[in-house]
């Protein structure tokens, strides 16, 4: 079998830090008789090898063809359970469930006194942590032993349980509502896009209102209230009404600021909060907010206090060099960020096995616009042929039609033009082949089918008749998009006045 760099016992082993390869071997050590156990061999075979290759796990004696499959999912299994003793994946939720355990021993022992004073404590831990569902099972158990502890209080007492049954129950269903909406609109806007007109925009907006629910402010806690920013912004975010997502992203990130304990327990959560924030910054195009956020943003994550583990250290690459690059293309300073270009391929590198093609795509479409600016067409091309040539890669329509034009544009500048007729029929063919195209893209198609029969003494006032057509749509509410993913009217604005772009970007300030 050929080597699997993607196999998941593989890569969770290649996961594992120092520190959490000493903890499992301390933790299968205990018991003498895992010394010479073949899941510890197969352990360190993978540890020391580069690539996943089952053939030779066999062929070395480590377990044969027959068991290989038992053995990897034993691996598994115990380096999940010594992950889970590892204190530094310990928190409020693994606490809880931990409690949550013992009352189940005590309980099945007939301790229920015990078992009731365990749940006790695990269910204020889980309310003042904002840990609903987990406090409101633990109530439904304590119903269940308070049915078979009877005490002189059990009237009161059940009272008591049943009043935070209800209150519980109405935070869980709202919250449950609310991120099944915010789910909905967006999955929709994965698989259809931004709105591009007042039909789809009437209709989403329908949608949306019909399917909020009713919430009483003064009820609703920390969860509550996000999942309900949360909703507001991809709604926002879909009828591109980036003013609001500007506003929705602010109050996420503000909530966890009134909650900074929120920010240990829920640390994904709080970088894609910074994250909508700054990408909401660069699409209203406020640059100066933009640097001082994302410059908090870089001492926060650095911070020793901030939660540290392997999710939060590839989001917060995603998310950092994503919005570094942003600022550049704001500022027009492309020859002053490519810098960031080494240090983005060290992270894909680095973080390949937990890293999905998309993401990668995007980075790589960033970097070719960084390159563009600077007046790099080569390096340009290069990274848009990674998007372009990658036949199994599947990414947002958009982004491969923004690909396709720039690399043509890319090509006509570098005076590639040996293979231009072809290029200009292949991106002509993509782009009649998309569904619902923006206006944008009608006339970047329009543009493209005749760029090979325009003389070069024609050129210059081609381009200023596209640039009069595409002028119109940079202030549409459903055609501004197109302009952020590639900034055409500053190049055409370049090669009319025969100044460089990121001098033109710079000056619109």
């Amino acid at each position: 079998m050929t080597s699997n760099q993607k196999d998941p016992l593989f890569v969770l082993v290649k996961s594992l830090s120092k520190s959490e390869k000493r903890q499992f071997k301390v933790y299968v050590g205990r018991v003498g008789v895992n010394s010479d156990s073949k899941f510890i061999a197969l352990f360190d075979h993978l540890n020391k090898s580069e690539t996943f290759d089952e053939d030779l796990i066999i062929k070395k004696g480590i377990v044969t063809k027959v068991q290989i499959s038992n053995l990897k999912a034993h691996l598994y299994k115990q380096i999940l359970i010594s992950l889970r003793l590892n204190p530094v994946h310990q928190n409020v939720r693994t606490q809880v469930r931990e409690q949550q355990d013992f009352a189940t021993i005590l309980y099945h022992k007939g301790l229920y006194k015990q078992s009731l004073k365990i749940l006790d404590k695990a269910k204020t831990l889980a309310i003042e942590n904002n840990e609903s569902n987990s406090a409101y099972e633990i109530i439904e158990f304590e119903k269940v032993i308070e049915s078979q502890y009877i005490t002189r209080s059990i009237s009161t007492r059940s009272e008591e349980l049943t009043s935070q049954a209800k209150e519980l129950s109405v935070k869980n269903t709202l919250a449950s509502k609310l991120s099944n909406l915010s789910l909905q609109l967006y999955g929709q806007m994965l698989k259809t896009g931004y709105v591009k007109n007042e039909k789809e925009h009437k209709e989403v907006t329908s949608y949306f209102e019909s399917n909020l629910p009713d919430y009483d402010w003064d009820m609703m806690g920390f969860r509550e209230k996000l999942w309900l920013y949360k909703t507001y912004l991809w709604y926002a975010f879909t009828i591109q009404d980036f003013l609001s997502c500007y506003k929705y992203s602010n109050k996420w990130v503000d909530l966890f600021h009134a909650h900074p304990n929120m920010i240990t327990l829920n640390p994904v959560f709080y970088l894609r909060g910074n994250h909508y924030l700054l990408e909401s910054l660069f699409l209203i195009r406020n640059k100066t907010k933009l640097k001082l956020t994302l410059q908090e943003f870089e001492e926060t994550i650095a911070s020793e206090k901030f939660p540290n583990n392997d999710n939060v250290e590839v989001l917060s690459f995603l998310y950092l060099y994503n919005n570094k690059l942003n600022l550049h293309f704001l500022e027009g300073t492309f020859d002053e960020g490519e810098y960031l270009v080494h240090e983005i391929i060290e992270g894909i590198e680095k973080y390949q096995n937990r890293l999905d093609n998309h993401h990668v795509m995007v980075l790589y479409y960033k970097i070719s616009c960084l390159y563009f600016g600077s007046a790099d067409y080569k390096n340009c091309i290069k990274y848009l042929s990674e998007i372009i040539d990658n036949k199994n890669l599947q990414v947002r329509e958009d982004l491969m039609c923004f690909s396709r034009v720039l690399s043509l544009i890319a090509h006509y500048e570098a005076g590639m033009d040996y293979d231009l007729d072809r290029q200009i029929k292949e991106t002509y063919k993509f782009l009649i082949k998309m569904d619902d195209l923006y206006e944008v893209q009608k006339e970047l198609i329009k543009f493209v089918r005749k760029l090979g029969d325009i003389f070069p003494h024609q050129v210059k006032d081609e381009l200023k008749k596209l640039y009069k057509t595409l002028k119109r749509y940079e202030d549409h509410p459903y055609e501004k998009r197109a302009f952020l993913y590639l900034d055409i009217l500053s190049w055409l604005e370049s090669h009319i006045e025969g100044r460089p772009i990121a001098q033109i970007i710079k000056e619109k300030g």
